[in-house]
């Protein structure tokens, strides 16, 4: 959704009615997770996808039809196997779509709420996609207010609650309760979307590896900041439109930086004088990873020094050190697409392996990937990608 928001902020703002679908549920191996969004517009124009192309023509067509009728439609789709000309995923999942009428008059918050996530300013919006509440009703929560309403006074007062909550995870999902907010109930079933501001990744070292991770790094939907103590090196002109560059003692600018359970720390200084303290900094505060370059005789020493400067082995076991998978890589953009699998790897609790020398469903339901250890480098002399 956050991708397609800026065109269809563009068709609101023009008065342009148009047909919204959502991912609200998926079971087994589905091709995109919740809040996944594809819009069809003026003169059947399509953005975004729900499906990576299985049942986007039905789409298409059911977006059409609530846009003619003014009532939304939750709808369906799962492993067309039986009938080689039904429509469905090919990869034997399951999605459920909410399907919605979207106009100034019908929801009054929606140009608000892309306001706010352009400006990256957090936002959830609650939406009733099933039971005995007006279906594509819409409430979006800030944590400072709300606009609109899913039609009872007591449900918004428990959604609103509940949307706080989600929003400071970040997360998204589907909650149920009673008619008027009940909490023991479960008639009415509200989809909660997060639009929390998206992720930081941090890097220090601004050397060539550093602009293809910052660039693979805003590819990936992060908040880009790069930073060295050498103004020589810190310049904005070698580096992605969008990547901040600050020139700054790396540990000083961590020491005054806020990290959450989302922030990526890549460390590629590849000097003790910069990544031993930064490290020790990193180590000791909420991250998601944090990833150092540098062979594995570097990487000796530098764990040698983290002890020496009181770090616990629980602590050290946080660092992903030499930095990234064993994918062979040599130049600064295969490093980075080796830092990137990692990152996602660890994310989601992926192994690293070949998918085609695994077993079992390709993207396991509930799966988190905090608590998962990704595949390590293999063993040997040293790390080819780096110098010692």
């Amino acid at each position: 959704m956050r991708e397609i928001l800026p065109v269809l902020s563009g068709w609101y703002g023009a008065g342009a009615p148009f047909g919204l679908a959502t991912v609200v549920a998926v079971s087994r191996s589905a091709p995109r997770d919740p809040g996944a969004a594809m819009a069809v517009g003026p003169e059947g124009e399509v953005v975004g996808s729900v499906s990576g192309g299985c049942v986007e023509g039905a789409v298409f067509e059911l977006a059409q039809e609530v846009v003619a009728s003014g009532e939304a439609r939750l709808e369906s789709f799962g492993y067309s196997d039986d009938d080689a000309f039904a429509v469905g995923l090919t990869c034997g999942g399951e999605i459920t779509l909410l399907v919605r009428p979207v106009t100034p008059e019908r929801d009054p918050a929606f140009g608000a709420v892309a306001e706010s996530v352009a400006a990256g300013e957090p936002v959830t919006v609650a939406t009733v996609f099933d039971g005995p509440a007006p279906r594509g009703a819409a409430l979006a929560v800030w944590p400072d207010r709300v606009a609109g309403t899913l039609g009872a006074a007591g449900l918004d007062v428990a959604v609103t609650a509940d949307a706080r909550g989600e929003l400071a995870l970040g997360a998204t999902g589907v909650r149920h309760y009673g008619p008027h907010g009940e909490r023991r109930e479960d008639a009415v079933s509200v989809f909660l979307h997060s639009f929390a501001p998206p992720p930081r990744m941090l890097v220090f070292g601004a050397i060539d590896y550093a602009a293809a991770v910052a660039r693979i790094g805003d590819f990936l939907g992060y908040r880009v900041t790069v930073c060295d103590a050498r103004p020589v090196f810190a310049t904005a002109r070698r580096f992605p439109p969008g990547v901040e560059v600050v020139v700054e003692w790396p540990h000083r600018y961590l020491r005054e930086t806020d990290t959450d359970e989302r922030t990526v720390v890549c460390v590629l200084t590849h000097d003790p004088k910069f990544d031993v303290p930064l490290l020790e900094e990193a180590l000791r505060r909420p991250a998601a990873y944090i990833g150092a370059m540098g062979s594995r005789r570097t990487h000796d020493d530098r764990r040698k020094r983290l002890v020496e400067a009181g770090l616990t082995d629980r602590e050290l076991s946080r660092l992903r050190s030499p930095v990234g998978l064993d994918l062979g890589a040599r130049t600064p953009e295969e490093v980075a697409v080796s830092v990137a699998a990692e990152i996602v790897a660890l994310r989601w609790g992926g192994s690293g392996a070949p998918l085609g020398a695994t077993g079992g469903a390709i993207h396991p339901a509930g799966s988190t990937g905090q608590d998962s250890v990704p595949a390590k480098p293999r063993d040997g002399e040293a790390d080819p990608r780096h110098t010692p």
